[in-house]
C-alpha cells in the first residue's frame, strides 16, 4: 500500500468504484480507493441491480441516462460483463392523477431526447402478460429501463479503474482521518497510514460514520428492502420462447412495488408504507455479506394490490425473500460534492439507486474534483443542498417519509409533514392563529396562503388550479392596490465585513459594489463564466456589506465563499441564518404606512429606490431596504428574532386604516412572475450564462477582473445560444409547474434538445410481435418528441404559474436566442399535462413595465 496519493477513495462499493474509475480516466492515476472488507461488501451486492433513466430532477436523469450509456464501455475497458438486460419498462397508472403525473413525466423526457410513450394498459400487457390490464389506465413506456448483475458491473468498474493506473486495497478499514494545516489528509487504517490531498467519502451504509470522524453528521440514513424472487414460471418460459424475449420491468404506483423477470421467474420488490430504518444511530462495522431477517408480514398490504394487478405472479411459489439495507437521503437524491468547511473532502453517498445513478455520480465529481466544477446542473445531488437543522432524527423522520412515498405523486402544492416543525420564527404562532398554510423553506416554516375566516387552512393538492387559486388572487390585488405585509425570514442573510470586504466582493460579483447607504442586485458566476449565485447587497458603511440571496443556497454560497477568502484575514463572513428574520411590506400605501412607525424622513427624495437605512421601526432597531421582490413600492425590513412580533405588531396596527393584507410566498412568487423577475435554481442556475439569463445590466465588464470574467466576455462576443423569456400562455385549469416542454413552429433545428442517449429497445404491438420499419420509428424514436411537422421542441420552461393582479398565466423558460425577440402569436406551445396550450413571449413585464411604481 502506497503511503501518499493524491486521493484516496473510502468504499469498494458501485459509487467508489465508478468515482475511481472515472477519477483515472480524466488523468488521476496516484488514487487509491480503501475497503473495509471485499468489493460490494455493503449495499451492492444484495441490490436488485434494475436501472432506469427517469428522475424527477431532468439534470439527474441526465446524469442516469450517461450511466446506462456508460456499461458498454466498462465492459469493453475492463473484459468483465455487467450482464446487461435491457428490456426496457413502464410506468403503470391507476388513476387520472396518476396519469397526469405521467404526462408530465412524458413531456420532461421530450427535450431531455429520451424515447418515452404513452402507451394503453393493453399495450402494457402485451409485454408483461402476468398483469390485469383492467386495474389501470394508462402506462409509459421506457425502452433505457433494465437490469445488470451488481457484482459484475462493480468488478467491471473496479477493473477498469486499475487498469488505467488506480490502486484498490481491501480488506482494510479506516478508522480514523485528519486534516493537516496545508489542508491535506492523513487516513488511519487498519495497515496503516495514507497522506492524501483528497479523500472521497463513497462509504454507503457507513458514509454516515466516516462523515463523523471529520465532525460532520450527513442526513443519511438506511432503510430495510425487501424484495422477493419466485421459482420458475410456466408463463415466463413460455413468453420467452414465443416472443424470443425478456419481460419486461413494470412499476406499479397503486402497489407500492416494482417487478421485472429473473431467470425464469419474477423479481418483486416493495416501498411499503410501513417501512423500517436499519441502524438509525451507528452503522456496525462487522457487518458484511448478510441478510437481514424477512418481513412478510410489513410488505404484504402491497403484496395484497400487486397480486390483484398481476395475478399471473400470486400462484407463483417463493424461492427467496431478500432483505438488505440501502441508504437513502432526506429526498432520495445523492449527496455529492465538497462539504462546506472543509477542505478536498468529498462525498459521493446515499446513491440507493447505485445502478441508474453510479456513473453520473462518479462523472460529475471526478470533473469537479479534477477540473473544478462537476461540469453539470447537479443542485439536485449536491451535499450543500441541506442545512444544519438536517441533523439524526429530522434524517430519520424525513428519510422514513420519502421512502413510504418512494412511487407516490408529489404535487406541485403538496407539502410533506415529516419532521416539522423543525424551525420556526417568533411569528409561527401567529401566522397560524391568521390561518396561514404553512410551508417547508430550508427548513424553515414559512406562510405560503392565507385561508379565508371559516375555511380550513390547508392545500388541496393538485396539478390544476386549487382551493389557493382565489385567496392568493385577493392577497395580490389588496397588495397591489393598498398594501401587503409577508414574512421574509425565508432569505439568505451575511454580513461581510474587514478592510478587504469591498474589493473581496468585487472580485466575486459581476455588478459593481454600492456606495454606502445604497443597494446592487449582482449575479455570480464561476470560472466558467455560468451562474453560481444572484443577490441583493448593501454597503452599511466603508468596510460593511449585507448580503441577501436564495436560503436554500446558503451552504452551496458559504463553500464558494470560503474557497476565494483572502488569506490575510483581511475579510470576515458571518452568515445569520436565522439570527437575521424580516418583513417586507409593499404596495401604493406602503410608505404612508412605514412612516407612521419611523422618526425620520422616507419620503421619495430622502429614502429613494435601492437606498439602505438602519432606523428604529415601531421603536425596533432594523435594517431597512427599499426593495421588494413584488416589484412595487416597498421594503424590507430584517431585525433581530427578539423584535419581530413588536415590528409586525406595529405594521398590522398602522396598517389597518391603509387595508394592510396578509400575503404569503406563493402571491409574493405570483408578483415577480409579473415582473419578468426570475428566481434561484429555477431560472438562474450553474448551467446557464449570464447573458442566456437575460441578466445582461447586471454585467459590468468593465469593471475589474472578477471571476469569470473572460468567459462573460466571450459569451456576450459571440452571442448566447438561448436566452431566459417570459410567456403570457393561454393555459385552461392548469398552469406550468416547471421542466414542461416549449414547441415552436419553426422549420430549423436549433440543437437545443439534446438527442438520445445511445440506447433503444424494440417495441411491440398489443399481440407481442415486434415492431418494425417507419411505425417503430414513429413508436420509439426520440424523433417523435422533438418534430411535430413544423412545430419542434426548442426549449424548456424553468417555473411560473398564474399572475393574478394582470390575470395571466404565465410561464418563463429557455429558447434559442434568435427566437427570444419574437413576440408573434401562433409562434409557440407550451405542453402542459398532455396538453400543448399556445404561448407568446412577453418582452415588457405586464405589471409597470416602466419600473415607475417601485421607483416612485
Amino acid at each position: 500500500m502506497k503511503s501518499h496519493v493524491k486521493a484516496v477513495v473510502i468504499g469498494g462499493g458501485v459509487v467508489g468504484c465508478s468515482v475511481l474509475y472515472h477519477l483515472a480516466k480524466a488523468g488521476w492515476t496516484d488514487i487509491m480507493l480503501i475497503e473495509r472488507s471485499e468489493l460490494t461488501s455493503g449495499s451492492s451486492w444484495h441490490a436488485a441491480g434494475g436501472f432506469h433513466t427517469l428522475n424527477g430532477d431532468p439534470n439527474v436523469a441526465k446524469l442516469q441516462a450517461y450511466t446506462v450509456q456508460l456499461y458498454k464501455e466498462i465492459e469493453e475497458i475492463s473484459g468483465q460483463s455487467c450482464s446487461l438486460h435491457l428490456t426496457g419498462g413502464v410506468m403503470m397508472a391507476d388513476t387520472p392523477e396518476r396519469m397526469d403525473f405521467l404526462r408530465l413525466a412524458h413531456a420532461k423526457g421530450r427535450y431531455l431526447g429520451m424515447d418515452t410513450e404513452l402507451i394503453t394498459p393493453s399495450e402494457a400487457k402485451a409485454m408483461f402478460p402476468l398483469m390485469d390490464e383492467t386495474n389501470f389506465v394508462g402506462a409509459m413506456w421506457d425502452p433505457v429501463e433494465g437490469h445488470l448483475d451488481p457484482s459484475g458491473t462493480t468488478i467491471a468498474y473496479s477493473k477498469a479503474a486499475k487498469k488505467l493506473g488506480a490502486e484498490i486495497v481491501l480488506r482494510n478499514r479506516v478508522v480514523d482521518l485528519t486534516q493537516q494545516p496545508d489542508g491535506t489528509w492523513n487516513v488511519v487504517t487498519e495497515q496503516g497510514t495514507v497522506h492524501a490531498e483528497h479523500v472521497v467519502n463513497c462509504g454507503g451504509l457507513w458514509a454516515r460514520e466516516i462523515g463523523r470522524m471529520v465532525g460532520v453528521e450527513l442526513p443519511v440514513l438506511a432503510m430495510e428492502h425487501m424484495y422477493l424472487l419466485t421459482e420458475p414460471m410456466p408463463e415466463v418460459e413460455e413468453f420467452n420462447k414465443s416472443t424470443g424475449r425478456e419481460m419486461i420491468g413494470v412499476l406499479d404506483f397503486k402497489g407500492e412495488i416494482y417487478t421485472r423477470q429473473e431467470r425464469n421467474g419474477i423479481l418483486l420488490g416493495t416501498y411499503e408504507k410501513a417501512c423500517k430504518p436499519w441502524s438509525p444511530v451507528n452503522t456496525p462495522w462487522d457487518f458484511g455479506h448478510e441478510l437481514l431477517p424477512p418481513d412478510l408480514d410489513r410488505i404484504a398490504p402491497s403484496l395484497e394490490i400487486g397480486f390483484k394487478h398481476f395475478p399471473g405472479i400470486e400462484k407463483a411459489g417463493i424461492k427467496q425473500i431478500i432483505n438488505g439495507p440501502f441508504t437513502f437521503a432526506l429526498d432520495g437524491n445523492p449527496l455529492v460534492g465538497p462539504v462546506q468547511g472543509l477542505t478536498n473532502f468529498w462525498c459521493a453517498c446515499a446513491v440507493m439507486a447505485g445502478f441508474s445513478q453510479g456513473g453520473g455520480v462518479g462523472l460529475a465529481l471526478s470533473n469537479w474534483m479534477v477540473h473544478g466544477d462537476p461540469g453539470f446542473d447537479v443542485w439536485g445531488m449536491d451535499v450543500a443542498r441541506f442545512g444544519e437543522w438536517a441533523g439524526l432524527r429530522y434524517t430519520n423522520a424525513k428519510v422514513r417519509e420519502n421512502y413510504s412515498r418512494r412511487f407516490s405523486i408529489r404535487f406541485p402544492n403538496e407539502e410533506l409533514p415529516a419532521a416539522r416543525p423543525a424551525q420556526t420564527t417568533p411569528l409561527y404562532d401567529t401566522m397560524l392563529a391568521n390561518n396561514a398554510v404553512m410551508g417547508d423553506s430550508w427548513g424553515l416554516e414559512t406562510p405560503l396562503w392565507f385561508a379565508p375566516k371559516g375555511k380550513e387552512p390547508k392545500d388541496i393538492v393538485s396539478f390544476h388550479r386549487s382551493n389557493d387559486f382565489g385567496p392568493i388572487g385577493e392577497e395580490v390585488r389588496a397588495t397591489r392596490e393598498r398594501v401587503g405585509v409577508t414574512e421574509i425570514a425565508n432569505f439568505a442573510k451575511y454580513e461581510v465585513s474587514g478592510p478587504g470586504a469591498e474589493e473581496f466582493l468585487n472580485r466575486l460579483m459581476t455588478n459593481r459594489m454600492p456606495k454606502t447607504g445604497r443597494i446592487v442586485l449582482t449575479p455570480m458566476i464561476n470560472e466558467f463564466g455560468k451562474l453560481i449565485g444572484d443577490f441583493t447587497i448593501a454597503k452599511a458603511s466603508e468596510d460593511r456589506f449585507m448580503i441577501w440571496g436564495s436560503s436554500a443556497a446558503q451552504k452551496y454560497h458559504m463553500r464558494w465563499f470560503e474557497k476565494h477568502l483572502p488569506k490575510d484575514g483581511s475579510v470576515r463572513i458571518h452568515r445569520f441564518d436565522q439570527t437575521l428574520v424580516g418583513l417586507s411590506i409593499a404596495g401604493p400605501r406602503s410608505r404612508d404606512l412605514l412612516q407612521k412607525l419611523v422618526d425620520v424622513d422616507i419620503s421619495t427624495k430622502a429614502f429613494r429606490f435601492m437606498d439602505f437605512r438602519e432606523m428604529a421601526v415601531g421603536g425596533a432597531p432594523c435594517l431597512v431596504n427599499r426593495i421588494t421582490y413584488t416589484g412595487d413600492l416597498g421594503y424590507e425590513i430584517w431585525m433581530a428574532p427578539a423584535y419581530q412580533r413588536l415590528v409586525y405588531k406595529a405594521i398590522k396596527d398602522a396598517g389597518e386604516e391603509f387595508g394592510l393584507v396578509d400575503f404569503g410566498m406563493r402571491a409574493l412568487l405570483s408578483m415577480r412572475l409579473e415582473k419578468n423577475f426570475p428566481t434561484w435554481f429555477r431560472e438562474l442556475r450553474p448551467i446557464y450564462g449570464p447573458f442566456e439569463g437575460s441578466m445582461d445590466r447586471f454585467i459590468k465588464l468593465e469593471k475589474n477582473d472578477f471571476i469569470g470574467r473572460e468567459a462573460a466576455a466571450k459569451e456576450q462576443a459571440e452571442g448566447p445560444k438561448l436566452r431566459r423569456v417570459s410567456f403570457i400562455v393561454d393555459a385552461a385549469d392548469a398552469d406550468v409547474m416547471g421542466d414542461e416542454p416549449i414547441w415552436a413552429k419553426v422549420s430549423k433545428d436549433y440543437g437545443s434538445v439534446e438527442k438520445p442517449h445511445g440506447y433503444g429497445a424494440p417495441r411491440f404491438d398489443t399481440s407481442g410481435k415486434e415492431v418494425r420499419g417507419s411505425k417503430a420509428a414513429e413508436g420509439a424514436s426520440a424523433v417523435r418528441g422533438i418534430v411535430d411537422g413544423e412545430w419542434r421542441v426548442v426549449g424548456w420552461v424553468t417555473s411560473g404559474g398564474y399572475a393574478h393582479y394582470v390575470q395571466k398565466s404565465m410561464a418563463q423558460g429557455y429558447v434559442p436566442a434568435a427566437l427570444a425577440e419574437d413576440e408573434s402569436a401562433g409562434l409557440f406551445e407550451i405542453e402542459i399535462l398532455g396538453h400543448r396550450r399556445p404561448a407568446r413571449i412577453n418582452i415588457e413585464a405586464p405589471f409597470d413595465p416602466s419600473g415607475e411604481k417601485m421607483r416612485t
